[in-house]
């Protein structure tokens, strides 16, 4: 017969950091109204460390667009997603945007304003 084991005695569970980082990354991709479709897919990279995690995003966005307040959901819904997911908290959420893309519409294809 096995006996129990108290849990302060079994041990923990530790999340790898490109778990956390992959996590990080599809909550970045739910935060965005749309990716440019020329454009790459947020990447995040993360620190973790005593149950702490620290996410860098990088990511691309469609321009003209309200980039503060893309960056801002983008913060809250990957701390929200990593704490519930992962149960790590966030104290940090660096948002790095990497590249603006226009939108061009039919009359202006082919040319920038």
């Amino acid at each position: 017969m096995a006996t129990q084991v108290a849990s302060a005695e079994r041990g923990a569970t530790r999340i790898a950091d490109r778990v956390v980082a992959k996590i990080a990354a599809y909550a970045a991709r739910e935060a965005l109204d749309t990716v440019p479709a020329d454009g790459s897919p947020p990447h995040a990279t993360v620190a973790v460390h005593h149950g702490t995690a620290r996410v860098r995003i990088s990511l691309e966005l469609g321009y003209p667009a309200d980039i503060g307040g893309q960056c801002g959901a983008v913060r809250r819904q990957v701390a929200d997603r990593v704490r519930t997911l992962a149960g790590m908290e966030v104290p940090e959420v660096a948002v790095q945007v990497e590249r603006l893309h226009p939108e061009r519409t039919g009359a202006d294809r082919g040319r920038i304003r």
